[in-house]
């Protein structure tokens, strides 16, 4: 299941600190099966319930940077969406995500930076209301001074 806001782009003139957008996504375990196929990161944790059962997580989780890549997909379909170049992003990641599990990535303008095209953002990924990922990105906006 994915539920998110509109897909697009909002050019930097028309970006504002406290702008915000979303989408959810429940995590399935095809997710985690072709994020490791991709990534070459197979390890059990993920993949193996009885290897998972005994670590620390007690059952597998999925990637963290699958978790990642959903704030990375809100940055480039929404805020401020296709033409952005993605420049930095650093990440925390605060507790695992589950197969089944309903995640909100959220991203929100907290600075920006006309003359350089620059975006600051707060990016953070919530299950059932917990945050489990929390970071900053720093984007080049598309502009339309450049189309």
């Amino acid at each position: 299941m994915l539920d998110n806001m509109p897909r697009g782009t909002i050019c930097i003139e028309d970006l504002e600190i406290g702008m915000t957008r979303h989408l959810r996504k429940v995590v399935t375990d095809r997710d985690i099966e072709l994020f490791a196929e991709v990534s070459t990161d197979c390890n059990p944790v993920h993949l193996d319930d009885d290897y998972a059962r005994d670590t620390i997580f007690s059952g597998r989780i999925a990637h963290g940077m699958l978790t990642a890549g959903l704030v990375s997909a809100v940055i480039g379909e929404q805020l401020p969406g296709h033409g952005t170049v993605y420049l930095g992003q650093s990440l925390k990641f605060l507790a695992p995500v589950r197969p089944g599990d309903m995640v909100t990535a959220e991203v929100e303008v907290t600075a920006i930076d006309h003359s350089k095209r620059r975006v600051t953002m707060d990016t953070r990924c919530l299950v059932d209301g917990k945050k489990v990922l929390a970071g900053e990105a720093t984007v080049l906006a598309p502009s339309r001074k450049f189309d």
